[in-house]
């Protein structure tokens, strides 16, 4: 008997209620570029007790893909981490929790304290980072994590791109490139493992090589750009979580008779989640306590609030305007959280505008113009091809001439790095000394807002 579409749309409709109702073999909570955002640091950790409230008796973890340190929050620096510090003993004391060295964790001490420091929280570290005076790896490159009945194989590998780390540490870092590091290592850590977890510091570059590289199945989390998305290949699902603790990446892990599947949905923090309550109150405490009167200035006042990447935008906008030029483009690793509603103090406008920079402007051919603005403003929902790992948060007109010459404007960072945002050797930036980043964002929310 042939069923009608609606039958067939409602069967089609509870087959996949049924699949979705059925219950995990393991719960794997990704997180990276975490970067000190304190905001919701203890709502990240009271989403671990809801996972573990809401799957009794799945066996869960949780994976810190690097860089959970900031050295430019003030109170982060003051404190010398001790807010990130006590989230890693809270994770460690609800759940098995690895992280992945990235370029930021050796913030406030040496590697090796660091590193001793974090496993002192419970917490399991594991890098392919090498001392350069002993030639001994800081931590194992690679760690065994039970999840139930079955085991799984992590392996954890950081960026070589030595300017990235503090000034202070590089000298005793002996950094290897991650592809060479892969296809020597990735045989005998990842051939026979049961399950295979790759924990990456690397960025999207980097990381599209490394693909062929793993079997097919791996769980592959990506980090070190502060980008969101999933992306699928065969039965391996590679993802960045991306950054700030906007969101969290959650893995769920179901047997299949063609082997292990992982599932993976992304989840937005909210500054209005609950919080875990002991990590909220020290959060609390450290700001009261490292926060001075002249980090609690009002500099400025927005609309309304803007997310990551609306605050990137705007800036972008306001150097568009502020340097008097046809577009903007930022790198979007400038930037770290978005901009509250209303009053925005000194270490509210620090955290969005990460670092300063000095503006340089350069003329463009209409063409050049419209491929830099077609690559720029990426989001969770940008194709996988169109991804190169950095970008430019960009602003510039609706319509592009392209027999004419626009003016182009950017950081002193970006035109010493075009290679890295994919620009146009051709394109010469001539530095304004006068001109600086951080005066005209600030210039732009001193304004009233409309």
């Amino acid at each position: 008997m042939r069923l009608c579409f609606l039958q067939w749309l409602g069967l089609i409709w509870f087959q996949m209620l049924a699949l979705s109702a059925v219950e995990p073999d393991a719960i794997v909570v990704i997180v990276g570029d975490q970067h000190s955002a304190y905001e919701r640091t203890a709502q990240f950790v009271a989403h671990v007790d809801r996972l573990h409230a809401a799957h009794p008796g799945v066996p869960l973890a949780v994976l810190i893909d690097g860089d959970s340190l900031e050295y430019g929050n003030v109170v982060a620096r003051r404190s010398a981490g001790a807010i990130d510090f006590a989230m890693f003993a809270a994770l460690a004391q609800r759940a098995p929790t690895i992280l992945n060295l990235g370029n930021h964790e050796p913030e406030f001490y040496a590697v090796d304290d660091t590193v001793a420091r974090i496993q002192a929280t419970g917490v399991t570290v594991i890098s392919n980072l090498v001392d350069r005076a002993t030639q001994a790896p800081f931590a194992p490159a690679s760690t065994r994590l039970l999840l139930g009945a079955r085991e799984a194989v992590v392996v954890g590998l950081a960026t070589d791109h030595l300017n990235t780390y503090r000034a202070a540490v590089r000298p005793s870092l002996d950094v290897s490139d991650p592809l060479a590091w892969a296809q020597k290592n990735f045989p005998a850590l990842l051939k026979t493992a049961p399950l295979a977890i790759v924990l990456t510091h690397t960025g999207v570059q980097t990381d599209r090589a490394l693909l062929p590289l793993i079997p097919d199945g791996t769980l592959f989390a990506g980090a070190h750009n502060h980008l969101r998305f999933v992306h699928h290949t065969g039965r391996t699902v590679y993802f960045q979580s991306g950054s700030w603790n906007e969101s969290f990446s959650l893995a769920m892990l179901h047997a299949t008779d063609a082997g292990p599947r992982w599932e993976v949905e992304q989840i937005p923090i909210a500054l209005t989640d609950p919080a875990d309550p002991a990590l909220a109150a020290l959060i609390r405490e450290t700001n009261a306590k490292y926060l001075t009167a002249d980090d609690l200035v009002v500099v400025g006042h927005t609309a309304k609030a803007l997310s990551p990447i609306e605050a990137a935008r705007w800036v972008a906008a306001q150097v568009r305007t502020g340097a008097g030029v046809d577009a903007a483009a930022i790198g979007n690793t400038t930037f770290g959280a978005g901009l509250p509603e209303g009053e925005v103090t000194r270490v509210a406008f620090d955290a969005c505008v990460r670092f300063e920079g000095t503006i340089c402007i350069a003329e463009v051919t209409g063409a050049q113009l419209a491929a830099i603005l077609a690559t720029a403003n990426q989001g969770p929902e940008t194709p996988f091809a169109e991804r190169h790992g950095e970008y430019l948060a960009a602003a510039g007109p609706a319509t592009i001439d392209p027999a004419r010459t626009y003016r182009l404007a950017t950081t002193d960072f970006v035109a010493n790095n075009p290679k890295s945002y994919d620009l146009s050797p051709q394109i010469i930036f001539q530095t304004q000394p006068a001109l600086k980043l951080k005066a005209l964002v600030a210039a732009a929310l001193s304004t009233p807002p409309r």
